[in-house]
């Protein structure tokens, strides 16, 4: 079985955040980045990894996407800056 990772994209002023799901985390953070393959990231400029999560299985990812969907806004930034206090753009550090 693939793994998978769920992640949250923002926008340069951290007010709008998009929540996806991929096996393959650095080409489709890049493909967002590039204003590939989703209208909504491309559309509130949504282009800074903010926040993932690394899951050995690919259907544990899409569950927790859609917990996460679920969540208040503040839940959803309380999690990114218990890992990323200044909620800085991760991709670069992507392996």
């Amino acid at each position: 079985m693939k793994g998978g990772f769920v992640y949250i994209m923002s926008n340069s002023k951290r007010t709008t955040f998009y929540i996806g799901v991929t096996s393959d985390l650095k080409t489709r953070i890049a493909d967002h980045k590039n204003g590939v393959g989703s209208e909504f990231t491309s559309k509130y400029k949504l282009t800074d990894l903010i926040y993932y999560e690394d899951f050995p299985d690919i259907y544990q990812a899409i569950d927790r996407e859609k917990q996460l969907k679920n969540w208040h806004r503040n839940w959803k930034i309380n999690l990114i800056k218990s890992v990323n206090p200044e909620m800085n753009d991760l991709y670069w550090g992507i392996r």
